[in-house]
């Protein structure tokens, strides 16, 4: 099928751990594509530019186009979601069965991690690394927001034999929306001392050649 298909468009920049679920996405799915680098602010060749508004009008990656279909989406969880309704009909990276308990345990996952874990995580980079005023509250709660995602991650994985987070022998999405975030954990400066299911599950995920794939072609996307 990819062999006829016209490259798909990531929209990406080389730090942050969003577009890199997109990008193990298409590879895990085999799909072609290309990736567009942009830069923060609001020059021709920001995020916040009119180029990019235009595709995106939050401001922010990944976005992908599909030049095969027409569809343009934004919003990790949104890209994801498109490749496997329209590429992955038969379910490789989707829920692990049928039944309606197996696609709400996909969905709660990825809700948990879009809506809590990584935006905690973010919150601590942010206040670790770039705000202009030290403010070690700010900080403090988030690392101990961060940590208690990580508590519950642990336990999903212990709880499953700690392979993937749904359990099983093979990755899905979820584990690609988890892995982009808690990769980042060093840069954080988060210690993985106490989550020896993580550790394990990070080196599993870390291993697979298209996660290797991915990490390696986003930063060497097109300069726009």
């Amino acid at each position: 099928m990819s062999s006829n298909l016209k490259p798909l468009i990531l929209h990406a920049h080389g730090t942050g751990p969003n577009p890199y679920k997109v990008a193990m996405a298409l590879e895990m799915l085999s799909l072609p594509y290309e990736v567009k680098l942009w830069q923060f602010g609001d020059a021709a060749n920001g995020v916040k530019g009119a180029k990019f508004l235009a595709i995106n009008p939050n401001g922010r990656v990944p976005a992908l186009e599909d030049p095969n279909t027409g569809v343009v989406s934004w919003e990790s969880g949104a890209c994801v979601n498109y490749l496997l309704r329209k590429y992955d009909s038969a379910g490789k990276l989707g829920p692990r069965g049928d039944g309606e308990q197996q696609k709400v345990d996909f969905d709660k996952w990825v809700f948990f991690l879009v809506s809590t874990l990584g935006p905690m995580m973010g919150q601590v980079n942010w206040f670790r690394h770039y705000n202009q005023t030290k403010n070690e509250d700010a900080l403090a709660r988030y690392e101990a927001q961060t940590y208690r995602c990580f508590d519950v991650l642990e336990g999903q994985l212990k709880a499953v034999g700690g392979d993937y987070v749904l359990g099983g022998k093979e990755c899905s999405a979820v584990d690609l929306h988890f892995y982009s975030w808690v990769y980042q954990h060093g840069f954080a400066q988060l210690s993985m001392d106490k989550y020896p299911e993580i550790q394990q599950w990070l080196k599993r995920m870390g291993e697979m050649k298209e996660v290797k794939a991915a990490y390696e072609k986003v930063p060497k996307g097109q300069e726009m």
